[in-house]
């Protein structure tokens, strides 16, 4: 008669870890899907305002806190929901503004990750905030360039249409640079002590 053996300290311990491991993974998609959430309601509450928007600040901070490839998914997926589902005029009746969109806010989740060592902190000096406008700033400014190349692009207006395009839409741009600018230092730095 064999006898069967109960699983070694060994097994037990691997088994522990995959379990801790799958855990933690949860967890940070639970707070992945937290901040999506948050990303597209405050895009929402604030679609009549223009210029002023919550979601690349939001998304920034979800790649502070959950890293790179979280902060490029919460990124991509909010602005997904948000202009898909927009109703002053859904972007997916422009494929490509709305694959131009999802690149600019995966990019805004990536870079958040990409600054954790800099911007995660409890307490920010004048130059972290000044350093935190630029974020938002150059955040912005990508995103922009992105979604206004994107109709001379899949038009083919060659180089002309994109620099007539860029030129057309730089009173918007500039002044919703600057507002993402000051909503970085107002947010992130009040929102950020409370992370852990």
């Amino acid at each position: 008669m064999i006898r069967k053996k109960g699983p070694s300290q060994i097994d037990t311990i691997i088994s522990e870890f995959h379990y801790s491991k799958v855990r933690m993974e949860l967890i940070k998609l639970v707070r992945a899907a937290i901040f999506c959430a948050l990303a597209v309601g405050m895009g929402f509450s604030l679609m009549l305002i223009p210029n002023v928007e919550l979601i690349t600040v939001i998304v920034f901070i979800s790649g502070l806190y959950l890293g790179i490839g979280w902060g490029t998914m919460v990124g991509g997926t909010a602005i997904f929901i948000y202009s898909g589902l927009n109703p002053m005029g859904s972007g997916l009746a422009f494929p490509p503004l709305f694959v131009m969109q999802i690149l600019g806010m995966a990019m805004a989740g990536a870079i958040g990750g990409l600054v954790r060592p800099v911007f995660f902190k409890k307490e920010f000096s004048i130059s972290r905030l000044a350093g935190l406008f630029l974020m938002g700033f150059s955040i912005t400014l990508i995103y922009d360039v992105f979604t206004l190349i994107a109709y001379p692009i899949s038009a083919g207006l060659g180089y002309a249409g994109v620099m007539a395009a860029l030129v057309k839409g730089m009173g918007f741009t500039v002044l919703h640079e600057i507002s993402n600018g000051l909503v970085f230092i107002i947010a992130v730095p009040r929102v950020v002590k409370y992370l852990k």
